[in-house]
């Protein structure tokens, strides 16, 4: 989970019973609607991103420490509130946000009234990883009048930067500054370049694809599981991972009886049905076996039944579900304890691995050194930096070089945001917080466990947009960028599998703000809702990118280094087996505005035609009206010759270009369709 939001609840707000195929809630006992008619579309959509309108948005928060009140009832520049600062000495009006990505923005606005005695002296500034920048002076403030302020990012520090986190107002002049308002608080969009460069070197391999990179949660509150459509809908993705029995019941989850700790009703789907699919659709397969609740016999019971009796030969098993936060239920006299759950992860592992010696088993990580700092008692000294530290994952790790253990691999789980906070343009750059996740996880494996680290790999078994609650956001198409732009920044990292949460949830009323784009009124952590079998517009934007990405990359082909001038357009590509043809990801996440790119590919020639698949607005627009297909789209064209293709994404779209290699020109022949070069491999 993304160390920078706040504690994170239990994902399955919508947790579903299943009962003669439906969704039930668990907690309203209402079933689940599904819109059967067309929803009005999505509103307008806009590059801006607004940080305080009659309330702070899209997740800024304050961190003011001058005195503020957020609920001002007047004066007010619109709406109904502003924001009334009385400054001490010094002190700033603080706004908050996870770091953003500031290429897309050209300027910070808002409105300042001086209040009823003006002459406040103040600075804008902006806070960014490496600290506060200089700041642009305003004031003296005219008193009882409105004002816009408009300050390029440039002036502040901010332009053309990864970690924009604070923006400041803050008194300069050293006194007790009389109260000031301020109201209409943005981040002003940036105009997109005519023309986006991007630089393919087919030459510079940077990873190898593995297939479980492209996987999917499941649940045992799934009744439509064991159906039919979901063995169609499974195979029409390509999937190849699943994982099972789902988030945080799995500390409650017992396998033999398919019920939880200390409930009497059998859940939906048992170990044994979805094995069945599993083994249908040939799919590599995560167990997350009981550690809340359950024992280690209990966990080798799990084994012995699933690779031994059943010959499933399921290799990959993880010990508990984020056993670092509070909201998993944990038995263990210390719950939520890393020195306890390392020490019971060995004997997990022991009594696991002498069932069947050739599984994997995982234990779960966070990736800072001082995340879920649960019992102050616990400190470890980094042995590299000699610095000390009391986080989940430093403390498990310590434990584990101690009591000589190595699990196989570790387990990391990425939500981007919080329940209110969802912000399109920021979830949109979100993505390339992948690597600095996967750089700091095997700092700490090689600091902690030493040569050992070397044989554990990284994983990710969940991810999603935003942490609890779903809103609109998660069943739009922005979510389906995100989704394709995550898994082309895994591809980036060391990370061996990526699985999305999940296959089916159930609907929520979450975060439905006019500001979010999309037009299904209801966010849900599932591709697909429980429709069996399932319509156009029973499958979100996130199917339907999860089958566009299997024209894009699959396991055993190579990752080559894309990179582009411009954030606003991500490029990723891959190179297929033996070297035969070049596949491009290409996700457009303007809202409003087609991008021109120049694609240079070096060592490499392509032949001028390509195959292009894609998702975007249209395709998503006829899932509303029912009007066209909603499914992925495939056309071909002509991107010219020679070594600069050129190529025009559509506004919110996500495409893939297939392309083959030119042949060598056959002596005398002129007509360009055969005469087109040769591979440069």
């Amino acid at each position: 989970m993304n160390h920078n939001l706040p504690e994170k609840r239990c994902r399955q707000v919508a947790v579903a019973v299943a009962v003669a195929g439906a969704l039930f809630d668990v907690t309203s006992g209402a079933s689940t609607a599904r819109a059967d008619s067309p929803l009005p579309a999505p509103p307008l959509a806009t590059s801006a991103m607004s940080v305080y309108a009659d309330a702070l948005e899209n997740g800024w928060e304050n961190w003011s420490w001058a005195a503020v009140d957020l609920s001002n009832p007047a004066p007010v520049n619109s709406g109904t509130s502003s924001i009334a600062v009385t400054a001490s000495p010094y002190s700033a009006l603080s706004f908050h946000h996870g770091a953003i990505e500031t290429q897309l923005f050209s300027s910070v606005t808002f409105w300042i009234n001086g209040g009823s005695s003006g002459g406040q002296l103040l600075a804008v500034k902006a806070v960014l990883g490496d600290g506060a920048h200089p700041g642009v002076t305003i004031g003296p403030l005219a008193a009882n009048t409105w004002q816009k302020v408009v300050i390029p990012l440039g002036d502040l520090g901010a332009a053309n930067r990864l970690d924009l986190t604070n923006i400041w107002v803050q008194e300069v002049a050293g006194v007790a500054a009389p109260t000031y308002y301020v109201d209409d608080f943005r981040l002003e969009p940036a105009p997109p370049p005519a023309l986006v460069n991007v630089q393919i070197d087919a030459r510079s391999k940077v990873r190898t694809v593995d297939a479980r990179t492209f996987g999917l949660n499941t649940a045992i509150w799934d009744g439509s599981f064991a159906t039919p459509t979901t063995a169609g809908l499974l195979d029409e993705l390509a999937n190849r991972a699943l994982r099972f029995p789902g988030g945080s019941l799995s500390n409650v989850y017992h396998w033999k009886t398919n019920m939880s700790d200390g409930q009497t009703f059998e859940w939906a789907t048992s170990f044994d049905a979805f094995a069945g699919i599993a083994r249908a659709t040939h799919a590599q397969v995560f167990i997350t076996v009981n550690y809340g609740t359950g024992t280690p016999e209990e966990a080798a019971d799990w084994v012995r039944h699933s690779n031994v009796e059943m010959g499933n030969g399921f290799e990959y098993w993880e010990v508990g579900n984020e056993n670092y936060g509070s909201w998993e239920t944990d038995h263990n006299t210390r719950p939520q304890d890393p020195v306890t759950y390392a020490t019971r992860f060995a004997e997990y592992a022991r009594q696991m691995k002498a069932v069947d010696c050739r599984i994997k088993v995982g234990a779960v990580i966070e990736a800072g050194e001082d995340d879920y700092s649960t019992y102050a008692d616990e400190v470890v000294v980094n042995p590299r930096t000699g610095a000390s530290h009391h986080g989940w994952s430093s403390v498990m790790l310590a434990t584990f070089q101690r009591l000589g253990v190595t699990p196989d691999f570790v387990i990391y789980h990425r939500y981007e945001q919080g329940p209110g906070g969802e912000n399109d343009a920021y979830l949109l750059g979100a993505a390339r917080g992948w690597a600095g996740d996967a750089g700091s996880i095997r700092q700490m494996l090689s600091d902690y466990l030493g040569p050992a680290a070397a044989s554990v790999e990284i994983d990710s078994t969940e991810a999603n947009s935003v942490y609890d609650a779903p809103g609109k956001q998660s069943t739009s198409l922005v979510n389906g960028l995100f989704l394709a732009d995550s898994v082309g920044n895994i591809l980036q990292t060391e990370f061996n599998s990526f699985v999305w949460w999940d296959l089916r949830n159930s609907q929520n009323a979450g975060n439905n703000a006019s500001t979010l784009y999309g037009w299904r009124l209801y966010g849900d952590y599932g591709i697909v809702d429980a429709a069996t079998p399932a319509a156009p517009a029973d499958r979100y934007p996130t199917f339907y990118v999860y089958k566009l990405l299997k024209h894009f990359a699959r396991g055993g082909e190579t990752v080559i280094s894309a990179t582009t001038d411009y954030r606003g357009l991500g490029v990723y590509a891959v190179r297929g087996r033996q070297g035969h043809g070049l596949n491009l990801l290409v996700i457009n996440k303007n809202p409003t505005t087609a991008l021109a790119a120049a694609i240079t590919i070096n060592g490499w020639r392509a032949a001028p035609k390509a195959e292009l698949y894609s998702y975007g607005i249209p395709e998503d627009d006829a899932a509303r009206t029912g009007s066209g297909s909603a499914d992925v789209a495939h056309s071909t064209a002509r991107l010219g010759g020679g070594p600069v293709l050129e190529f025009s994404a559509p506004p919110y779209s996500a495409t893939v270009i297939q392309l083959r290699p030119a042949r060598r020109p056959d002596r005398g022949r002129t007509d360009g369709d055969h005469g087109e070069g040769e591979s440069e491999n």
